[in-house]
């Protein structure tokens, strides 16, 4: 199993052990035994880029997950550092749980969970939080 967190350049250091240790967490539990998965940190300019060249959506967001493969895992999980600050203010918690809670959803999307209704968006918070415990 290879997880890397990558960032573009930050003026702080941002919790990349945490949130590659809550992904592989993630993994384990689900039973995901083999995974090539790049989490980029970086800011909404980049997401917002992301987004538009390959969802067609012209806007920042907070994450964004890409599964390559059917048979393996291998995949990329986009996270705005800028947003998941503003949403971490907004929740009361810190910046290092906000992270980790967005590569967490990513991890949970690259793995076939979905948000689409409330069932399943409650579903996922549940899982969020379980993993972040």
């Amino acid at each position: 199993m290879e997880i890397n967190v990558l960032s573009e350049s930050f003026d702080r250091k941002l919790p990349k052990k945490k949130i590659k240790d809550a992904v592989i967490k993630v993994f384990a539990a689900e039973s995901i035994n083999d995974a090539n998965v790049d989490i980029v940190l970086c800011s909404d300019n980049y997401i917002q880029s992301v987004n538009k060249q390959f969802l067609d959506h012209d806007y920042a967001t907070d994450v964004i997950s890409f599964n390559f493969e059917e048979e393996i895992l291998n995949g990329e999980i986009y996270i705005s550092v800028e947003t998941a600050e503003v949403q971490a203010k907004e929740y009361k918690v810190s910046l290092t749980n906000e992270l980790m809670r967005l590569a967490v959803h990513g991890a949970l999307h690259l793995i076939g969970y979905d948000d689409g209704d409330d069932e399943s968006r409650q579903k996922m918070h549940e899982l969020e939080n379980k993993y972040i415990s």
